[in-house]
């Protein structure tokens, strides 16, 4: 496989790698702005990223997601929750994830759409065949013989002049469509009251973005909350994006009302990637999370202003190098897989060696790391266990003073 390098290291974060406890991370040269979520927006991103980590048990043999709405993780969490279906495309690269619940009164109606992060994101970054693609908006992709199940209320989307796609992604959505599509259209039709709701993690961040303007184009008007979503494509959809969705350049405390919010977090270079080199550009919605430890403070999570503000993610310079190498090594595993896989296993060693990193070492030595940082988004993200985090309880260290409090969003 000419992606052995990312695969192994995205695969073992998607994995058992998931429970080791959090490893030391460096503290921000320079704080970020002082426009802080308010505790109302903290509470609904922290709820989603619950949501979210109940997709991880989608797909897993003897867990799953059941109706109800059970499962291993923290399903309790949400009893006012209603299974719909759930969905599992399949283990390649266009492979997709996840389940669509709705949330009934006395907690906010939402027909809820989580798309779980997949160990295929590793290959579609990796993997330099997979080159960008034209994006055409619905309804001008559908590719169906017959007549979509809904059909846009509003007037026919704007064209999107010149933009480009990742053709991974793109196609990750395409097979999520038709998975999903029916049962969608059936709770819209049963509860048009209900607020459309998508949230995703990693690969399922970039889905649940395309999915989302596709939704939109159909009249369905969604909100939508990613965690560790990669650039989907170029800066001619990433402002595409931000039109639709009326993504303002300078979003304030003021501004919660904003129908897109990109959480990123301290040293995760996976929203970096694919590199802007190779054209790809974030779209802007960005809520930072500057604290490395979780959980954060609302204190912690940050208004961004633009696609890329520097004084978030963008700024963050371990988490640049980190993306930066994984470009470089990503490109010489396409030209040489043994070459690479030797470069590999000596990374690994000086990855180990470094005993007590600091803002000084080069960040290529603290890539293990921030790759940890990836899935720490007010919890550790990916794995089917009651709390969602593994390590905690394993070691004993989950007790009901540790519970977040519930608000009432």
């Amino acid at each position: 496989m000419r992606s052995g390098f990312i695969t192994t290291l995205l695969s073992l974060l998607s994995a058992g790698v998931c429970a080791l406890p959090a490893a030391v991370q460096t503290p921000l040269r320079d704080a970020p702005s002082n426009r802080t979520v308010s505790p109302r927006l903290y509470a609904e991103l922290e709820e989603a990223s619950r949501i979210v980590d109940i997709a991880y048990c989608v797909g897993m043999t003897g867990l799953g997601v059941n109706k109800p709405f059970q499962c291993a993780s923290r399903c309790q969490d949400f009893e006012n929750f209603e299974l719909v279906t759930t969905w599992n495309t399949g283990p390649l690269l266009s492979d997709s994830c996840g389940y669509i619940a709705l949330s009934h009164p006395p907690s906010p109606p939402r027909i809820l759409v989580a798309f779980r992060g997949t160990y295929s994101v590793s290959n579609t970054i990796a993997d330099l065949s997979t080159i960008p693609q034209e994006y055409i908006p619905y309804p001008g992709d559908d590719n169906d013989d017959e007549p979509p199940p809904s059909s846009p209320d509003g007037p026919t989307p704007p064209k999107c002049n010149n933009c480009t796609v990742h053709s991974g992604f793109h196609t990750s959505w395409l097979h999520t469509r038709d998975a999903i599509l029916l049962d969608l259209s059936t709770a819209v039709e049963k509860y048009p009251e209900y607020q459309m709701t998508l949230i995703g993690h990693s690969l399922g961040g970039a889905v649940a973005c395309l999915g989302a303007l596709d939704m939109l184009a159909r009249g369905w008007d969604p909100v939508v909350t990613t965690f560790g979503e990669p650039m989907v494509g170029n800066e001619a959809l990433a402002n595409y994006i931000n039109t639709r969705f009326d993504l303002s350049s300078n979003a304030t405390a003021e501004d919660e009302s904003m129908k897109f919010r990109r959480v990123t977090h301290a040293a995760d270079p996976v929203p970096l990637l694919p590199p802007t080199e190779w054209g790809y550009s974030p779209h802007a919605g960005e809520l930072f999370i500057s604290k490395p430890a979780t959980p954060p403070e609302p204190s912690d999570i940050h208004f961004c202003s633009g696609n890329a503000d520097p004084d978030c993610l963008t700024g963050e310079e371990a988490s640049m190098s980190a993306a930066s190498e994984i470009a470089d090594l990503a490109k010489e595993i396409y030209a040489d897989k043994q070459h690479a896989l030797k470069k590999w296993d000596d990374a690994k060693k000086k990855w180990f060696e470094v005993k007590d990193p600091t803002w000084f070492v080069p960040g290529r030595y603290k890539l293990w790391e921030l790759f940890f940082a990836h899935r720490d988004y007010f919890w550790r993200l990916g794995l089917c266990v009651p709390g969602g985090d593994g390590w905690k309880w394993i070691t004993g260290q989950v007790g009901d003073d540790q519970v977040v409090e519930k608000v009432d969003l």
